[in-house]
Order: structure tokens, then C-alpha cells, then sequence
């Protein structure tokens, strides 16, 4: 099956950054939605970001409030790799993240873990001093 391989988690002091990578297989990363997600024992998967593909340009990015303004998804159409960029990390990022893609076609809920349908194994984040 088809696997999404996230890296670069670990453990960062409050204030911190990290760069997570999901790497791709070509037939996945032309998806019209790939995003992020983070899940922390006990609870729900949580929605983190996610970019939408257009017509025109490199996409749309969605940001859950949480992590606006420190957070940012990218991706690199020559690697085939998405990436999200966390800057400013709080002890409350500490999670499992994932990323995830959509095919095929648009979701209707980009914010909704059930709408993806290809996930990678997932990757630690520990915010702690």
C-alpha cells in the first residue's frame, strides 16, 4: 500500500523550531488535498494545516487557529515533498503529527481526518524544556 514517510520530529525547548517533511510518491502528491495533522494519546486527531491545489498558482493554505501565524506548509514539486515549518513551538504542540492526501478529488471538509485517505506512519513532537 502506498505510504506517506514523515521525518524530522524530536525534541525542541519551548520557543523552538522544527521543519517536518512528508515525502511523496509521484502519484500521490498531485492530490488535490494533502495536510497535516497532530494527535495526542488519548485524543482525536486534530486538524494542523492543509493546502488545496488550484488552477492557477502553487495552491491554498488552511491554518488551524492554534497554529496560525507560527506554522507554515510548503511544498517542493521537484522532491515531491510537502513540508511544514513550525517556528514559536509551545509544550501544547507536543503531539504525534501526520500528514495526509486526499485522492481522489476535492474534500469537503479539508479540516476532517476522515476525508484523507493516504497517511503516513507519523512522527513525535516534544516541546519541552
Amino acid at each position: 500500500q502506498v505510504q506517506l514517510a514523515e521525518s524530522g520530529g524530536g525534541l525542541v525547548q519551548p520557543g523552538g523550531s522544527l521543519r517536518l517533511s512528508c515525502a511523496t510518491p509521484g502519484s500521490i502528491f498531485g492530490a488535490y488535498a494533502m495536510g497535516w495533522f497532530r494527535q495526542v494519546l488519548g485524543k482525536e486527531r486534530e486538524f494542523v494545516a492543509a493546502i488545496l491545489r488550484s488552477v492557477v498558482g502553487s495552491g491554498t493554505t488552511y491554518y488551524a487557529d492554534s497554529v496560525k501565524g507560527r506554522f507554515t506548509l510548503s511544498r517542493d514539486n521537484a522532491k515531491n515533498t510537502m513540508y511544514l515549518q513550525m517556528n514559536s513551538l509551545k509544550p501544547e504542540d507536543t503531539a504525534v503529527y501526520y500528514c495526509a492526501a486526499k485522492i481522489p478529488g476535492w474534500p469537503r471538509d479539508y479540516g476532517s481526518s476522515g476525508e484523507y485517505n493516504y497517511w503516513g506512519q507519523g512522527t513525535q513532537v516534544t516541546v519541552s524544556s
